[in-house]
């Protein structure tokens, strides 16, 4: 279920709230392909499914970055910022990768607003906790802290 802040007041409000559970996503190899072509990151381990079957993983797995870059479609599920005339990303904090997504895998995003702060210019500055959670492992994909803000 997504969470709906309005405005600043409602965004602040958020501070240490758990925001659930994004729904399942599959990786697929055309995925993986597309993000290989975007990036230039071609290596064996993500784009030949043959080679990578004799490989450490037993098959191909998504690039670390495409995981990463997930986070933005899985949070949309989880949070709808309105009354706001501006949102950035802001960066992020401590990006770490302690398992690899097989093709075929399923992964979802659990999220917690960890803090929220104001900032000059009329805005908060919110840090949220990101775990990319995969389908039957006892791992995280990718772990995260997010940095975004918001202006009036």
């Amino acid at each position: 279920m997504t969470t709906t802040a309005d405005g600043l007041a409602e965004i602040k409000a958020l501070a240490g709230r758990d925001l659930g559970h994004s729904s399942w996503l599959e990786i697929t190899q055309d995925r993986v392909n597309t993000f290989a072509d975007a990036t230039g990151d071609h290596q064996w381990i993500h784009t030949d499914p043959g080679r990578a079957a004799e490989g450490p993983f037993g098959g191909t797995i998504a690039h670390g970055y495409l995981t990463l870059s997930l986070l933005i479609p899985l949070f949309n599920e989880l949070l709808d910022i309105r009354g706001v005339r501006m949102s950035i990303n802001y960066g992020l904090d401590k990006v770490r990768f302690p398992s690899p997504v097989k093709v075929g895998g399923k992964i979802r995003l659990a999220g917690r607003v960890a803090e929220v702060e104001d900032v000059s210019g009329d805005g908060v500055q919110m840090h949220l906790d990101f775990t990319v959670e995969i389908d039957g492992s006892p791992k995280p994909a990718c772990v995260a802290r997010a940095i975004y803000r918001h202006y009036a």
